[in-house]
């Protein structure tokens, strides 16, 4: 789209908190969590009562050999491998992070709502066999995460189960099971380790998303495509009063903004633990509009709203260090990989045929 200078967030909101620069040549927090007495836990919520965030075993640790052990020798090797390095814990994996933060919300939330059961909850979503689940709880147990719930489904598709677990979000490094969820109406996304460790903020959770085909729905992609730059332009601003319908990821934006305004009934908006961002290729003046005005119409908001005029997104991502992006462009998760984002694919909408691009190769884990 049309050529500018993406704004960047605003000072005061800078990612980069006090000593993070020291902190990037530290061992990781979570890589000391076994070290220290182990917390009481707090009481699970009901599932109707959270939001329900669903990640697979291979989102949430590294499991590199133990899938190339599966691929090149089998079911039964991969089990017996398992079997033997049950009390190796994995390293962290690309939704480790994010995990992370949500449970640093959770801490928050539970502070100021003691008896509220209106937070975040992680369930295990795998088809690992349930002999392998012995390694994983050793590993969920090392780095003091608090996952009660397991689905291991022994070889078959898990996806049936998810809207049985309540899920409002799935994330997967399986791209046929997350175009499954997509074709179920679940919000979900393959995501990907990026190319370099950056260190992000462990006191608050930065989510960004695209528009078009991610929080919104595709018809304006497929104006684009159909008509050009010129006829999308003509096409934005004489619909600008008329919402775009919701993309797959509008119903996790809208839990997201449910728990902020937690926060912000106790006065906490400029310090709350949870912070949006819009980040999207449109142009601002000339298809900004209708974006903002169909968040408003929806009683939504992002905190920020980075309207980039077709320009890169990567850098920008580097600024904000999300803890995951979500796009329906291959192109633009790889280009966030690049930078060092954990980006995460939404296989919706126009812009996944007739091909996708291949993901940049991830950082070595974090020892």
């Amino acid at each position: 789209m049309e050529p500018g200078e993406p704004r960047e967030p605003r000072e005061p909101q800078e990612p980069r908190e006090p000593g993070l620069e020291a902190e990037a040549a530290a061992t990781p927090h979570w890589e000391k969590a076994n070290s220290v007495a182990p917390k009481r836990k707090p009481k699970l919520p009901k599932p109707q009562n959270a939001v329900t965030i669903a990640v697979s075993s291979r989102a949430l640790f590294r499991m590199d050999e133990e899938q190339r052990i599966f691929t090149e020798r089998g079911v039964e090797e991969y089990v017996r491998y398992q079997l033997q390095h049950e009390n190796e814990p994995f390293s962290p994996g690309p939704a480790f992070p994010f995990v992370k933060a949500l449970e640093a919300v959770n801490q928050r939330l539970r502070e100021l709502y003691p008896d509220s059961e209106d937070v975040f909850d992680i369930v295990l979503m795998t088809n690992n066999h349930a002999q392998v689940g012995v390694r994983l709880i050793n590993s969920i147990n090392h780095y003091d995460l608090f996952i009660e719930r397991f689905c291991m489904t022994g070889g078959n598709s898990p996806i049936c189960y998810l809207k049985a677990y309540h899920a409002n979000l799935y994330l997967s490094a399986d791209a046929e099971k997350v175009q499954e969820a997509i074709d179920a109406g679940i919000a979900a996304a393959t995501i990907f380790s990026p190319s370099k460790n950056v260190v992000v903020s462990q006191t608050q959770l930065r989510v960004a998303f695209d528009g078009d085909a991610v929080l919104f729905s595709d018809e304006s992609e497929r104006i684009f495509k159909a008509q050009g730059l010129h006829g999308f332009f003509e096409h934005e601003k004489a619909h600008e009063n008329k919402p775009l319908a919701k993309g797959p990821l509008k119903g996790f934006l809208e839990a997201l903004g449910r728990l902020q305004k937690k926060f912000y009934a106790k006065g906490l908006r400029l310090e709350c633990p949870i912070r949006t961002y819009l980040v999207t290729a449109r142009s601002a003046a000339s298809s900004g509009a209708r974006a903002l005005k169909t968040l408003r119409s929806w009683g939504l908001e992002t905190d920020e709203a980075l309207f980039l005029a077709g320009a890169p997104k990567g850098p920008v991502l580097e600024k904000i260090r999300p803890h995951i992006f979500f796009d329906d462009q291959m192109f633009h998760v790889a280009g966030a990989q690049e930078m060092g984002t954990v980006a995460a694919h939404v296989p919706y909408g126009v812009a996944q045929t007739p091909r996708r691009t291949s993901p940049v190769k991830p950082a070595p884990p974090v020892q």
